[in-house]
């Protein structure tokens, strides 16, 4: 039998769906009772002086360690207990500095609940992530935040959905809300995340990236035109620069420009570059980001450019190939 054939596709649209229908009015209704409580537990994150140490069972737990990632990853130290380990051994990782932010959709979680105990004689700030405010772990907490669905978006009201997303929700608001709160910008995101293609954008600049000292060809100005045809071939970036005696950058010569001069005839190896280079290069400073450079390259239309100190000397040069294989573009 063609499995296709066995499938009522209106019932599983109409189903899908109805899904995202209950999913989205479960997080819509966070809003209405997401007040005091939530302040209250940022404030106790953003003073906490250890980690927040996110536990929860089963798919709370998964939820939990997203949560604990997503902290983590936004400036607040965060990692993830599983519950039932803790209760034996893994509670030692709790100090009573940290804060704990303990999800259970039920807030009767045994594995929860043996060791709150535990927690409240440590002294450290418990914040409940529930969907039953009046549950053991309510009890228990110092701070809650009310999780609470009116109905899984299983057809049987039993699997774990709606309930899921609104903990994504709510911890997801946690970290954005921290994040604010203790100034975060890009460049500190992308320190997490030195791997990631931001952290390529915001943390390579073009010092790490340029071709220096001996590979970076250049000539004086009265260098005669098939010498820098030399100097070009050995250092095979397809231009020269051209400098003074103390290296500051006076004008380029590339590829193109030598086509061009053959197209027109004449003598080429009666004329200096100074007489045939451009006057105005672009030119990139050595402490600029690395897609700054490539932003230059793809507004002008140009393969490399030339990199110059904060008093306009050449000290490297770097082309798109250099950025493709940092990956930078």
């Amino acid at each position: 039998m063609n499995p296709q054939q066995d499938v009522d596709a209106p019932r599983v649209l109409e189903l899908a769906r109805l899904t995202f229908e209950i999913e989205a009015r479960a997080v819509a209704g966070l809003a209405e009772r997401t007040g005091p409580e939530f302040v209250g537990a940022l404030r106790a994150m953003l003073a906490c002086a250890g980690r927040v140490v996110v536990m929860g069972m089963g798919k709370s737990g998964h939820v939990g360690r997203k949560i604990a990632a997503t902290l983590a990853s936004t400036g607040t130290p965060a990692l993830f207990v599983h519950p039932a380990e803790a209760g034996h051994g893994d509670l030692g990782m709790v100090a009573p500095q940290d804060v704990v932010l303990a999800i259970s959709n039920s807030g009767e979680s045994d594995e929860l609940n043996l060791i709150l105990p535990v927690l409240r004689r440590l002294g450290v700030t418990l914040v409940a992530m529930t969907g039953r405010t009046g549950s053991t772990l309510a009890r228990h907490a110092d701070w809650t935040l009310d999780s609470g669905v009116e109905q899984e978006a299983c057809p049987l009201n039993l699997a774990p959905t709606a309930s899921t997303t609104a903990q994504m929700a709510l911890g997801d608001a946690l970290a954005v809300a921290l994040l604010d709160a203790r100034g975060f910008r890009a460049e500190d995101f992308a320190r997490s995340h030195p791997g990631g293609a931001l952290g390529r954008r915001l943390l390579i600049h073009v010092h790490d990236l340029m071709r220096a000292g001996e590979d970076v060809p250049a000539v004086a100005p009265a260098t005669p035109l098939p010498q820098a045809l030399a100097e070009m071939s050995r250092k095979g970036l397809g231009f020269t620069a051209v400098v003074d005696g103390e290296r500051r950058v006076l004008g380029v010569f590339t590829d193109g420009d030598l086509r061009r001069l053959i197209e027109r005839g004449g003598d080429l190896r009666a004329l200096a570059i100074e007489s045939v280079m451009h006057r105005t290069p672009r030119c990139i400073r050595e402490d600029r980001l690395a897609v700054q450079a490539a932003e230059l390259m793809e507004a002008h239309r140009i393969t490399s450019v030339l990199v110059v100190d904060a008093h306009d000397h050449l000290v490297g040069a770097l082309n798109t190939n250099d950025l493709m294989r940092a990956k930078v573009i």
